[in-house]
């Protein structure tokens, strides 16, 4: 028989399964944030710099600036989700208003005409790199139950470990197990779904209970009244992805700029999902499952960029950015609850910290000048999501997602064109971007097509830019990662309106 411990409401050094590519891809993507005259130009400013937020591309686009300013911008996001799982079909909105961007740039001339080293700027800035802000409700009707996803981890484990011995709670099982290794994560999910009396132990010779074989049985199958089951799969989650800049940059005659940043970078991820299923082939059967995650982590990476002027029109530019090194903490609890039983261990699961290494990035940019009227700006970026790891590399569950990372995700291609008209003091603005899908079957994720528009009025020491910022993107989620894994579609649309205000410094 297993040995009882008793833990109440944290496990320490859980074997670590929760994490997987969905995690991966999440936490290594950025959306296109920055200022208002940035995402109106749909962000193509490596070759230009002299806007904070190109130093997010180029670092070397600080040493553009002439004098010293400061950027501010407030951003307003919504967020239309349409969405369709078998038969059903429904849609939603929600808006969320934050802070996108907030920073300085300083600018120190050289005293000498004839250095070489005309001029070095010192720029700090910060930036929301991605917003997790999301919600949706997935409601259609099933020939596959719940019971698929908790079978999925139950067959194989002795029924010795999933049921309590006597003064042992749903509570001490439960943590019991997320800290012994080799059950994990996996053997809570089977306790759950046994427990909760939505899979049964198989036992095709009759072995009583009384004997001690049959707390050796490891074979299950679903409980549930095989039928058509109704499904409302419901996520939402809250949260962001943020970076913190330290920029140094140099002008070197009258041609090259050199760049440098150094980054901090924290996520917090907050994320609800649950499972309502009816049967219509029972009508008083029910299973409703409820899973929740917290996620904190904070990471660094660093920039190169150079930007030259090639003539009196042409621009450009090029940039390399580290993949960024995370280290992550979560924290998940659990809760089911059937016609049959309900199960609410009360119990946070505390996993240990891991490490989480992103792609790297690489941008080459092109720009062209028409004097000091109008202008037109390219970047292609490239990223190989494939690259993605998890580590400590040699821990058997992330040496699996690592894998599957390297098989399902690939190098994806961004392509920006953006462009500027100067009229007086105003400027009107216009941007196109296209993302490549991080996914090989391009469809888990799909590509991302953007549009953005704005205009901006140059008071001298003040400036005022307004931009709006739209994307489509079709994205097929599994409901789980294992056992059931039937697929939502969902037609996502996202539009930003921003304000920014420059002055001088």
């Amino acid at each position: 028989m297993k040995k009882l411990i008793f833990a109440f409401t944290a496990i320490l050094g859980m074997t670590v399964e929760a994490q997987n590519i969905t995690d991966a891809v999440r936490y290594s993507s950025t959306d296109l944030n920055g200022t208002a005259r940035y995402r109106a130009m749909s962000g193509a400013f490596g070759a230009l710099g002299g806007d904070l937020s190109s130093l997010d591309v180029n670092p070397a686009g600080s040493a553009v600036f002439l004098s010293s300013s400061a950027t501010f911008t407030l951003n307003f996001e919504n967020t239309e989700n349409e969405v369709s799982f078998k038969n059903g079909f429904g849609s939603n909105s929600h808006g969320n208003f934050d802070l996108g961007q907030g920073g300085a740039v300083f600018v120190f001339n050289s005293n000498d005409d004839n250095a070489d080293w005309k001029k070095f700027a010192l720029a700090f800035n910060y930036t929301k790199t991605a917003t997790f802000e999301d919600d949706y409700l997935a409601n259609g009707t099933n020939s596959r139950s719940i019971s698929e996803y908790f079978l999925s981890y139950a067959q194989g484990i002795a029924l010795d470990y999933l049921v309590p011995v006597q003064g042992e709670s749903q509570a001490d099982l439960y943590s019991y197990l997320g800290e012994t290794p080799g059950l994990g994560f996996g053997a809570q999910q089977a306790f759950l779904g046994l427990q909760g009396g939505v899979i049964q132990v198989n036992n095709p010779n009759n072995i009583p209970e009384s004997d001690p074989g049959y707390y050796d049985l490891n074979s299950y199958s679903s409980a549930l009244t095989p039928g058509s089951y109704d499904q409302k799969y419901f996520y939402s989650a809250t949260g962001l992805n943020g970076k913190f800049s330290f920029n140094f940059a140099s002008q070197y005659q009258d041609f090259l700029y050199l760049g440098l940043n150094l980054n901090t970078h924290f996520l917090n991820y907050e994320r609800l999902t649950s499972l309502d299923e009816g049967n219509f082939n029972a009508s008083n059967e029910f299973v409703y499952f409820e899973d929740r995650l917290t996620t904190l982590g904070s990471g660094f990476s660093f920039q190169l960029g150079a930007l030259a002027r090639a003539g009196e029109n042409l621009r450009i530019g090029a940039a390399f950015e580290s993949p960024t090194w995370y280290t992550i903490s979560e924290e998940t609890s659990q809760f089911i609850e059937s016609d049959i039983a309900v199960v609410n261990p009360n119990v946070v699961n505390i996993y240990p910290d891991y490490k989480l290494q992103t792609p790297a990035k690489y941008t080459g940019s092109l720009a062209y000048l028409f004097g000091a009227s109008a202008l037109l700006s390219f970047d292609y970026s490239y990223k190989d999501y494939s690259t993605t790891q998890f580590k400590p590399k040699d821990e058997p569950a992330f040496i699996t997602q690592n894998n599957i990372i390297s098989e399902e995700l690939k190098g994806a291609s961004v392509f920006r064109l953006g462009g500027e008209y100067r009229i007086q003091g105003w400027s009107l603005r216009g941007g196109y971007r296209f993302e490549e899908s991080p996914y090989r079957n391009e469809s888990t994720v799909g590509d991302l097509t953007g549009y953005s528009a704005g205009l901006g009025y140059n008071f001298g020491n003040i400036k005022i830019d307004l931009a709006y910022n739209g994307y489509e993107r079709e994205l097929n989620p599994q409901l789980y990662q294992t056992g059931l894994t039937d697929t939502m579609n969902i037609q996502k649309r996202n539009s930003d309106v921003l304000l920014s205000i420059s002055f001088g410094l």
